[in-house]
């Protein structure tokens, strides 16, 4: 049994309640630790824990980060999280559930910059690393031990250590033999947690496990799932992978390998992007279409913030919208020339939602980019039936770099109010 020390980062032999160097309770023992190399790391209520770090007034207050009271929840701290605070829920249930919450607008540009700055330390570990958000990313340690002179469970203690020292910030770990269990351990321990998951075990651990514990399965797969009797990878490992596949066509057979916790997908720091997209699934059906507009500027924002982040822009403006009863509505519009502004997006979004039949209540809302190309090829030709978009460009350059050197809210727009 091997046991690492989370504070000191000694290693012991054996398993123990604490530290034997320096007694300290927070240790990680298995018999595996010295021999996975498979990491998914997990900020812990990032954005909140952002606007706490900038402002130590907040450290031991409920915070929520969203908009106005008609707005949603973006993310909450775990103190109100405790109180039932929840992302996606509407601000006036948050605000019943937890009054004394301090409500902030999201800055992204902070958010980005700190996430920047995590990447940097990743980076020092290894060049395998495959961000998934802003908050989380897969990393692959196989091989560096020669290099660090420790195995990967160690540098992975000592990032989230020099995350939450030298940035303020603090992660979760996820340790195992692929990515699927390395992201499932990253939620077992928060916040500040470290779980390992290890071959010998995966097949004992995943058999009660709830199938809504897959990546990727939502609402709509569970309910499919459960239709056809399977609640628990138990019942999932007793299906046939030929009648799986017949049942859920090429999900049939991801779904048998991943019953028996095996996933053959590598971490791969070099994938391709596909689209930028932001969405956010309401806890009551919503019809209201200002409230509507609303999240879909909310939503732009985040895909322009993170496109600019990446230095990308995009050709193909996308709407998504899941109705009350599940049907999903999905409409694109190519652009002349691409774009990675947040003013065009929202535009083409709001063209896009004004073309839906009104009246329809909605569960689900999404807004991104898709077609990638590099920035330096974006918004260069003029639209010559909107002589006021260069202005608005313009205008949006301006702000972005007012939002980078005050913050966010140095500047808001007032559909962002709604």
């Amino acid at each position: 049994m091997s046991l690492l020390c989370r504070d000191c980062l000694h290693m012991h032999a054996d398993e123990a309640a604490r530290c034997g160097a320096c007694g300290s309770p927070r240790v990680v023992a298995h018999d595996e630790l010295t021999d996975l190399s498979i990491a998914h790391m997990d900020c812990d209520a990032f954005f909140a824990s952002v606007e706490k770090r900038d402002n130590p007034e907040l450290a031991d207050k409920p915070v929520i980060i969203g908009g106005g009271r008609r707005g949603v929840v973006s993310t909450a701290c775990y103190v109100a999280r405790i109180r039932g605070v929840r992302s996606a829920m509407p601000m006036f249930k948050a605000l019943a559930l937890c009054p004394e919450a301090v409500v902030i607008r999201p800055r992204f540009d902070a958010y980005v910059e700190a996430s920047r700055a995590i990447r940097a330390l990743m980076e020092e570990l290894t060049p395998a690393i495959e961000p998934l958000s802003l908050d989380e990313a897969f990393l692959d340690l196989t091989g560096t031990e020669r290099v660090h002179g420790a195995p990967p469970a160690v540098m992975l203690a000592r990032l989230v250590q020099r995350m939450e020292t030298e940035l303020g910030l603090t992660g979760s770990i996820g340790l195992s033999h692929n990515k699927f269990l390395a992201k499932v351990a990253s939620d077992l321990d928060k916040p500040r947690g470290f779980a390992v998951i290890g071959k010998a075990e995966t097949g004992a651990f995943l058999s009660d496990k709830p199938v809504r514990m897959i990546w990727g399965v939502g609402a709509a797969g569970q309910a499919a799932l459960e239709a056809a009797g399977i609640r628990t990878f138990s019942d999932l490992r007793r299906w046939d992978q030929t009648d799986l596949v017949a049942r859920f066509g090429s999900m049939g057979l991801r779904l048998w390998h991943l019953a028996r916790g095996e996933d053959a997908r590598r971490v791969n720091a070099h994938a391709p992007v596909k689209s930028i997209s932001n969405e956010t699934t309401f806890s009551e059906d919503t019809r209201d279409p200002d409230l509507l507009l609303g999240h879909i500027w909310r939503m732009t924002e985040k895909v322009s913030s993170r496109a600019k982040a990446k230095g990308l822009a995009g050709r193909v403006v996308v709407l998504k919208l899941k109705t009350s009863d599940h049907r999903l509505i999905t409409r694109r519009h190519a652009l002349r020339d691409s774009t990675q502004m947040a003013d065009r997006i929202y535009r083409e979004a709001k063209m896009l939602f004004d073309a839906v039949p009104p009246g329809q209540a909605y569960r689900l809302l999404g807004v991104g980019l898709s077609d990638p190309v590099p920035e330096a090829e974006a918004d260069r030709v003029g639209d010559l039936l909107d002589p006021d978009a260069g202005r608005r460009a313009d205008a949006e350059r301006a702000t972005d770099s007012i939002r980078a050197r005050f913050g966010s809210d140095a500047i808001v727009k007032g559909r962002a109010l709604r």
